[in-house]
């Protein structure tokens, strides 16, 4: 949930005042992420300086790095580091030749948001060891325990501190001990083994960057359970030019070139890299990066196993890979907000996603699907004893969405997981099972820890998400990529859609070999290839919305009723309402109405009944009917020209929608939703791209 960046120069000169503006840039980028304090660290001085004034001379590092903390948004962080620069006279002038700054947006979970709990953390006076990290170390008690009765002493609340306060321990000890090694010919004690010494105590999700005095122009960098990534820019290489094929041995003796001229930057999320360079490299779990001398090493270790001393770890060889990303994604453009660009988006980001994957069929061709990273498993999953869409929150909802299509194509049972919920309960899965984990961002840590739980188990485990290179389309046997762009806002809007899309075609997928289905299946391809223009033709909704947002603008909860194919649907409206616009907002089963929901309907409460045209429709009508025998205030979704049979008693507003394929509604029908919460938010005067207490990717538990 917090933002990493960090920007290292090696042989590449730049003043201090563009090394700032490239550190505040990027937490900039990473700010969508949602949180509530940002802190930077840079250095004082420079081993060789260059003044703007005059030539190059040598300077001894005698002063510590400057560390700047301070809560709340990043612009106030950037008003407190020029304040203190223009009050201690610090010249933003001095050239730095090689220089390795870091910064960090945390999201409060130990400790309330204040300068004290910010990152960088540090091991104390001298900041002799500073970090900045994504995640939560779970024994951080047990270490700040050992660490006091060895006489370190604690600010902050966080258990991030006591990661530099156990480098700074580790870093004392070993260097007494190598101390003997160096006077009989030993080595000296690099900083990549005293950071794997450090996470070898570690328990927890982590992504982790070291700073040390010690080691001036050197950083180290690894992670477990969180994201990291490094991207590479040389001079005569902008971000745009890049080998798409680049092999192994070149692309990484890029990286292994030391002495070279180079800027180097590690973020979190590619959303910081993308402006910089495309040319990227993914880290994996438990590998430490230590960046010298412009020269990138990646060691992969085992933290349950002692090296036995300071043995050094086998080296790691791996390719860049290339960023499919561009900058104007991560910009809003004529939008008011990245959440209002991204509903807007949602025609193209489906044409996109549907893109190469439809065969529409003529005389030599039947109509299907071509899902390319699943094609050697689909005779797996049609012989599977069941089928398990498992994830959290938007994911869940879009899987839900899906659920009754690939029961009904695959002929398999569907049950549906909560990642979360599934690993509480240690629920049974089988070698025979197929294990489907839908993430948009694919680092969702609850359902990263189901996918490895269902790896142990044998099942087959396939991943949907929207990001390449994630931990889930890594650690999954096969996958689709959802191809719906860069997502900014912390509410997922385009995404959501998205996934609907790629499980419609997973389910077509898996029942393409039934003559039964055929005519079903086709009918549903000509509704995806068509869905683009619905999509596009049920935005013109958005001023309506806005009018209905205005009427529910001062009222304390709404209801949403949905049945069938849009029980997904009220769901997923519900969480919008709620998590944007901070209104109480439950998405309701209708055919549970009458199980106790029923005791809440008045005139004064709101609700949403979502009608549109399936075999549940009747049903529906009935709901609308009791709802109306009870005075309720009526809201009704249904297909246009639909409105007098659906509500022939009247409804207090109707949203008319598009009508397309049963199974593809819930698409169309989420769309007006998305915009009611977008306006219901803006008119009650919060902020829509950072919701209060959300994340945009929860990669800790």
């Amino acid at each position: 949930m917090c933002g990493i960046f960090a920007y290292v120069l090696c042989n590449f000169p730049k003043e201090r005042k563009h090394i700032l503006e490239v550190l505040f840039n990027g937490l900039r980028r990473l700010e969508y992420r949602g949180y509530d304090s940002a802190g930077i660290s840079i250095d004082y001085e420079p081993c060789n300086a260059t003044k703007a004034s005059g030539g190059l001379k040598d300077l001894a590092i005698s002063r510590p790095p400057l560390v700047f903390r301070q809560s709340g948004k990043i612009e106030k962080l950037v008003t407190t580091v020029y304040q203190e620069v223009d009050e201690t006279e610090l010249d933003l002038e001095v050239t730095f030749p090689n220089h390795v700054g870091i910064a960090h947006t945390r999201w409060a979970t130990h400790g309330p948001p204040s300068p004290k709990n910010s990152h960088p953390q540090s091991s104390g006076e001298g900041n002799e060891f500073l970090v900045v990290h994504n995640g939560i170390i779970t024994n951080y008690m047990v270490l700040k325990e050992t660490l006091l009765r060895h006489g370190f002493t604690f600010e902050s609340d966080t258990d991030t501190e006591v990661i530099p306060k156990l480098a700074k321990f580790v870093y004392d000890k070993l260097s007494e001990e190598i101390n003997s090694m160096k006077q009989s010919g030993g080595e000296a004690l690099s900083f990549h083994q005293v950071v794997m010494e450090v996470v070898r105590q570690l328990e927890g999700a982590y992504a982790l960057i070291f700073k040390s005095p010690h080691y001036p122009n050197e950083l180290v960098a690894c992670k477990r359970g969180s994201p990291l990534l490094i991207g590479v820019k040389s001079p005569g290489c902008p971000a745009k030019d890049v080998k798409e094929d680049a092999d192994v041995k070149d692309g990484f003796s890029t990286l292994k070139d030391s002495g070279s001229r180079k800027e180097l930057f590690l973020a979190s999320d590619a959303s910081a890299l993308v402006e910089h360079t495309k040319r990227v490299m993914i880290i994996e779990d438990d590998e430490v990066v230590h960046v010298k001398d412009g020269s990138v090493s990646i060691f992969k270790f085992d933290p349950t196993k002692n090296l036995g001393g300071l043995r050094r770890p086998a080296s790691v060889q791996r390719a860049l890979s290339t960023l499919d990303m561009e900058v104007e994604q991560i910009k809003k453009g004529n939008y008011d907000h990245f959440m209002q660009k991204e509903i807007y988006e949602q025609p193209e980001s489906l044409r996109t996603t549907l893109r190469g994957r439809l065969i529409p069929g003529d005389e030599s061709k039947v109509k299907g699907v071509l899902l390319g990273g699943l094609k050697a498993h689909l005779r797996t999953i049609r012989r599977s004893r069941r089928i398990l869409f498992i994830g959290c929150g938007t994911s869940f909802h879009a899987a839900l969405a899906t659920r009754p299509l690939v029961e009904e194509l695959s002929e398999v049972p569907v049950t549906m997981e909560i990642a979360s919920d599934f690993l509480d309960r240690r629920a049974p899965i089988y070698r025979e099972d197929t294990a489907v984990f839908v993430s948009q961002s694919g680092e969702t840590a609850d359902t990263l820890q189901a996918l490895e739980y269902a790896k142990s188990h044998g099942a087959l485990c396939v991943g949907i998400t929207n990001t390449v290179g994630s931990a889930i389309s890594r650690g999954t046997d096969c996958g689709v990529h959802i191809n719906a762009g860069c997502e900014i806002g912390v509410a997922s809007t385009k995404a959501y859609t998205s996934q609907i899309a790629v499980m419609t075609m997973l389910a077509l997928a898996i029942g393409e070999d039934a003559i039964s289905t055929r005519a079903r299946r086709e009918a549903i391809i000509d509704g995806l290839l068509d869905l683009p223009g619905v999509v596009k033709e049920v935005l013109k909704l958005d001023e309506k919305m806005k009018e209905l947002a205005a009427t529910l603008m001062e009222e304390q909860s709404l209801l949403l009723f949905g049945r069938g194919y849009n029980y997904a649907t009220a769901l997923e409206g519900a969480l919008k309402v709620k998590e944007l616009a901070l209104m109480h907002s439950e998405g309701i089963l209708a055919g549970e109405m009458k199980h106790g929901p029923l005791a809440l309907v008045d005139e004064t409460l709101p609700i949403i009944v979502i009608a549109t045209r399936d075999s549940t429709c009747s049903k529906q009508q009935s709901v609308i009917q009791q709802l109306q025998a009870r005075k309720g205030r009526l809201i009704v979704m249904c297909a246009k020209g639909d409105a007098a049979i659906m509500c022939p008693n009247g409804a207090s507003y109707v949203i008319e929608v598009p009508h397309i394929q049963d199974c593809l509604q819930p698409i169309i029908n989420i769309i007006p939703l998305q915009l009611l919460a977008y306006h219901l938010t803006v008119l009650r005067g919060f902020n829509v791209d950072q919701p209060r207490n959300l994340a945009k990717s929860v990669t800790t538990e």
